[in-house]
């Protein structure tokens, strides 16, 4: 059992002199290698755009990137989303190497209640207190277990119907369906969407053709979007912190 965070007070400070960069904690996975034991811990952070940091002027770049680093325990990810299909979209690089080390602050909730049924969702959800999520996958085969954590943004209700759903990314999706030698290469950003305890659909981000738009030796323009699906069992819990 994990703990979740209190999303709203934890934080990553890089230990470079030269950029002491602090990024929001926006979800973080840890994945459990069940043949031998190990898990490793995955932080990601807030996008940001990139910069000419500390410049006197013209601080944004040209060809400006949405930018969001993602801390392992020796390896992280460093995804650049351009307007077009830029090569570099993930870099997997050695976590020591990002702003000279990380240092960690996450924080753990104090108040916490599970919310075991839908009832306690929606009431939940109208204290306009923080949820926050863990959804829980597995692959037999390969005996690989992921939990992903994550603060829920979007909560859909309906008192009439009774039911809710879950709505809320980017997450780190790790790819269970094979043993990584690194478990960074595996891993994409994703939305998930979840209104039952026993599974969850994930929107993946990835190169994906613009529709009607072709360039000029008349191959499809693609980009980097929102757009493959996939479906999967799942242990979903809620929280609310009070």
């Amino acid at each position: 059992m994990w703990t979740p965070l209190d999303y709203g007070r934890s934080f990553l400070i890089g230990k470079a002199p030269s950029n002491e960069v602090m990024f929001w904690v926006e979800s973080r996975t840890r994945i459990i290698d069940e043949k031998n034991g190990t898990s490793e811990d995955y932080v990601q952070c807030a996008s940001c755009k990139s910069e000419h940091t500390f410049a006197a002027h013209d601080l944004l770049q040209d060809d400006n990137y949405d930018f969001m680093p993602i801390f392992g325990p020796e390896y992280g990810l460093i995804f650049r989303r351009k307007a077009w299909l830029n090569p570099n979209y993930k870099s997997v690089v050695l976590a020591e190497n990002m702003w000279a080390g990380q240092i960690y602050n996450l924080v753990e909730a104090r108040a916490l209640r599970e919310l075991h049924t839908v009832q306690d969702v929606i009431d939940a959800t109208h204290t306009l207190h923080p949820l926050v999520a863990q959804t829980e996958i597995w692959q037999a085969d390969t005996g690989l277990r992921a939990i992903i954590e994550y603060p829920v943004k979007t909560m859909n209700t309906n008192r009439e119907k009774h039911i809710y759903q879950v709505d809320t990314g980017p997450v780190l999706l790790p790819d269970l369906s094979q043993r990584w030698e690194r478990h960074a290469d595996g891993m994409s950003l994703a939305f998930v969407v979840f209104n039952v305890p026993d599974f969850a659909d994930f929107v993946i981000e990835g190169p994906t053709v613009i529709a009607d738009a072709h360039t000029t030796a008349g191959e499809p323009v693609k980009i980097n979007h929102y757009s493959r699906k996939v479906s999967l069992t799942a242990q979903n819990r809620l929280y609310v912190l009070e």
